[in-house]
């Protein structure tokens, strides 16, 4: 614990009274007003704090233990016009003194040319309006668009656990009574069951009734419900949460504020909201025509969404521009995704801008975006600018955000999220939904720590994002840095094997001269249940600490795969049982756990001492079994154990989910510090590759966790060959070249699959000899690893790197951020993600350094765009050079 009690907090109370504060004062770093309390911990870092009764937490919590370990800042205070303002050398902060809570109106900070309001208080619902669940601020539930006849974007869908939440504000004109109307749907849930189920609804977080839900006719039909509230004068935080006592799995469409007794309101279709010159705008908000839409089902969008639907002649919007100062020339700034459209050829697209043409390029996806500029002529005051499709050929991109400006002005930065993050990525075919962590595009952004009362740290970093990082992990704990022998080359296989065939494998990996550093065990070595017992099968390994020791002879590290979770049969159940003292719960696997409680923690380490097993690390294969808790506790709770965990991570299965994990409060903060995200069950197919390329850099650049584990070749399913053994499946040997040579310049290079080859020698000739070339330079390059991995823990910078990081002022940067990165400090890295022996990748080159081909040598001019043609031997690597 490196806390350090905070001293003088009534002295720094008494100096905001006086304005401005001298440098020498500024020195502690408190400012208190009322009850509200700021601590300057870095120029770009201060927190923010507001409690009813004063009281403030100077104590570490679980997600924050480094707040103490900043230098002290100078910085001023002072009030003014009834606003407190703080400044430091890198932002501006401003809070209305005595205005209570902190919101959208009353808190404020500056970063270079951004003022932003980083407490929100969350999205507000307009009493008597409809209000889109979708849209609201939802803790456990996912988005979900696989039913009919909703409105919006989507649903909430889940309240599959205790805590899952929707959660809005709405502010009464006067006291009284009114009605919380719900548009749900409820048939036979995961459960089984098709009963009524409950939700309890919160106002301010006190518990105000309970909302019943009855069945539906099904999943496609919507049904109202209704519970009365009462609410005084003013602003109130309502939640729809399912306690211990509810029983959730429903959907909810939207619900409504309104008078008792009043019918449902109708969705309001959106208006069309003007542009102001000089400012950024949501191309949504436009006024559509034709095909286009409002959608949401892409990452790295600011705002509700993006423009979508761009299809062809009539598609398209139109903005009414106010305040252009005078008759001229100005510029139209559009960020925009131009990836894939069905068979078409990846291509540049033109969009009409008024009377001008844009040339929109391709970006790296549509997670991907660019902005691009067009010249417009304008008159002064309000003008109508469209955008359309020239062409039935054209547009196919999307569109999000746009703004008008002066001709030579810097392009406008939006706050859009860069990266992105989710518990798994089990199930995933080719692009799935993340969730935004720390680093935006405008740099700033909050990190919510609340927990009895509001606690915040407001991130202000503009354009330095490796500063950001850095500071996060001073704040809540550096990314694990993991043994060397971690950064080597991995095999494991969902396939059951038994010792004597492992030995025959190790030998091969010998023999064949291909490196191995780690072998685990899936879950076929358990007994009585291969899923979740709790002894080593001695039929599959008769002694396994003898075979872990032969291996560990060979430097060869072992760990096994763990399913929290235990059959009523299993010798070991009873004592289990006892231990947490009768509370582990029944579900379909058995017994399960909940990982929050003392007592089954207990019992379920008790199970692990129970194996006997010397193992180097457990892989809590935690998919589909019902225990709860949260995965950053449990995955502490195996780190203080073993030195790490190997896990999934960001929430926990009953609210990030498996195979559609939604967005999780307490989101990514802690995980970094003792895990080795096990990323899931992918897709093995190009669209799933091409996907784990950007993902890679995305997850560390939006949590910090540098430790990343994909399953390399996929893990089930796709493109599938009959494999080279008894019930064994292969890929085609160009995806598996390809995935390997990706795995290369990964954090972790862990060859793993359910049931399908992974093994060089189980592939032709040419896929052979490239997986051996590259798995043997994984080896060679285990030391630059694994000093890139140190740096991650002593800097905050990750292994692997968004373009980004290192070019924030190159529209190129996140443009290409879905097709190439940087792998450590000195590599470029562009793996091929398209079919055939012969791969053409185009690589951006940035300015600054000359890059050199790592396998012919070529030299590339920085500042450059070029083809890069390979076989199946080489890949897209390049080194850095001095020189431009």
């Amino acid at each position: 614990m490196r806390h350090r009690l905070l001293r003088g907090l009534a002295v720094t109370a008494a100096l905001i009274l006086v304005a401005p504060v001298a440098p020498a004062q500024a020195a502690a770093r408190d400012v208190v007003s009322g009850n509200a309390r700021f601590q300057v911990l870095s120029p770009t870092l201060i927190r923010t704090e507001f409690s009813p009764t004063g009281r403030f937490t100077d104590a570490d919590t679980f997600n924050v233990i480094g707040r103490d370990d900043f230098k002290r800042t100078p910085f001023t205070s002072r009030v003014s016009r009834g606003w407190l303002t703080i400044e430091t050398s890198g932002a501006t902060l401003r809070y209305r003194v005595g205005s209570g809570p902190f919101n959208q109106d009353n808190l404020l900070v500056r970063v270079k040319n951004v003022t932003a309001s980083p407490w929100t208080g969350g999205p507000v619902c307009t009493p008597g309006a409809l209000c889109e669940a979708e849209s609201l601020t939802l803790d456990g539930p996912s988005v979900a668009t696989n039913h009919r006849d909703y409105t919006g974007r989507g649903f909430a869908a889940g309240f599959e656990s205790t805590g899952a939440s929707l959660k809005f504000a709405v502010t009464a004109a006067a006291a009284g009574a009114r009605q919380l109307s719900v548009r749900y749907a409820n048939s036979t849930g995961g459960d089984g069951q098709n009963v009524t189920r409950t939700l309890t609804v919160t106002v301010d977080g006190v518990a105000a009734g309970t909302l019943s839900l009855p069945p539906t006719a099904d999943w496609d039909t919507w049904g109202l419900a209704a519970v009365p509230l009462t609410l005084s004068a003013g602003r109130h935080d309502v939640t729809l949460v399912r306690t211990a006592t509810d029983s959730g799995n429903v959907n909810v469409d939207s619900l409504a504020l309104v008078a008792p007794g009043a019918g449902y309101p109708a969705p309001t279709p959106p208006a069309a909201v003007p542009c102001v010159f000089a400012e950024l705008c949501e191309a949504e908000k436009g006024q559509f025509s034709g095909r286009a839409k409002l959608a949401d089902d892409h990452n790295g969008y600011a705002g509700e969404g993006f423009l979508a639907g761009l299809e062809g002649i009539g598609d398209g919007t139109a903005f009414t521009v106010t305040r252009v100062p005078a008759d001229g020339v100005y510029q139209v700034q559009l960020r925009y995704a131009n990836g894939p459209a069905g068979s078409q050829p990846l291509q540049t697209r033109t969009v009409t801008v008024g009377t001008a043409t844009a040339e929109l390029p391709p970006t790296s996806g549509w997670d991907f975006w660019r902005t691009q500029s067009v010249k417009l002529t304008l008159k002064a005051g309000t003008n109508t600018v469209a955008l359309g499709c020239p062409t039935e050929q054209s547009c196919h991109v999307n569109v999000d955000t746009i703004a008008v400006t002066a001709a030579r002005s810097k392009l406008l930065a939006p706050h859009a999220p860069l990266g992105g993050y989710r518990r798994g990525l089990d199930g995933v075919d080719g692009g799935a939904r993340t969730y935004a962590g720390l680093l935006y595009q405008d740099g700033w952004s909050l990190l919510d720590d609340s927990g009895d009362h509001q606690d915040g740290y407001v991130f202000a970093y503009g354009t330095d994002y490796r500063r950001a990082l850095r500071e996060l992990s001073v704040l809540t704990g550096p990314t694990k840095l993991l043994p060397k022998w971690a950064y080597g080359v991995w095999y494991s296989q969902y396939f059951d094997r038994t010792a004597a065939e492992f030995d025959s494998i190790v030998a091969r990996f010998k023999s064949e001269g291909v490196p191995l550093d780690v072998l685990v065990v899936d879950t076929d070595f358990k007994a009585p249940d291969k899923w979740n017992g709790w002894s080593v099968d001695e039929s599959r390994f008769p002694d396994w600490n003898a075979f872990a020791a032969n291996l560990h002879k060979k430097g060869i590290r072992t760990g096994l795969n763990i399913h929290p979770s235990i059959s009523e049969s299993d010798p070991h159940y009873a004592r289990a049982q006892e231990i947490a003292k009768g509370k582990l719960k029944p579900s379909s696997r058995g017994r399960v756990f909940d990982f929050d409680d003392p007592d089954q923690l207990k019992a379920y380490f008790w199970l692990h001492e129970q194996m006997g097993a010397d193992v180097d690390f457990w892989w809590l294969d935690w998919c589909c079994d019902d225990s709860r808790g949260s995965d950053a506790r449990i995955n502490q709770e195996y780190a203080d154990r073993t030195g790490f965990a190997f896990s999934r991570a960001y929430g926990a299965l009953q609210t990030g989910g498996y195979g559609n994990p939604g967005p999780v409060a307490g989101g990514p903060w802690a995980d970094k510090r003792t895990t080795l995200h096990f990323t899931g069950d992918t897709i093995s197919n190009w669209e799933t590759l091409r996907y784990t390329i950007g993902y890679t850099p995305a997850e560390s650049a939006a949590t910090g966790l540098a430790a990343i584990s994909h399953d390399i070749g996929g893990h089930t399913r796709g493109l599938q060959e009959p494999g080279a053994e008894p019930g064994s499946t292969k890929l085609p040997d160009d995806l598996y070249a390809r995935w390997v040579q990706m795995g290369t310049f990964q954090p972790i290079d862990r060859l793993h699959s359910d049931h399908s080859d992974r093994l060089p020698w189980q592939y032709g000739p040419a896929a052979n000899a490239s997986a051996k070339k590259f798995l043997n330079l994984r080896k060679k390059l285990q030391p630059y690893t694994y000093a890139a991995a140190a740096e991650a823990t002593r800097t905050g910078t990750p292994i692997v790197r968004a373009m980004y990081l290192a070019y924030p002022n190159e529209q190129e940067a996140y443009a290409t951020a879905g097709s190439q990165y940087l792998f450590g400090p000195d590599f470029l890295v562009a793996p091929v993600t398209t079919p055939g022996t012969t791969a053409s990748t185009t690589v951006w080159f940035p300015r600054g350094n000359t890059w050199v081909d790592y396998f012919t040598g070529k030299r590339y001019k920085g500042g450059t765009t070029a083809t890069v043609t390979t076989t199946l031997d080489t890949m897209p690597v390049f080194v850095r050079s001095p020189g431009r």
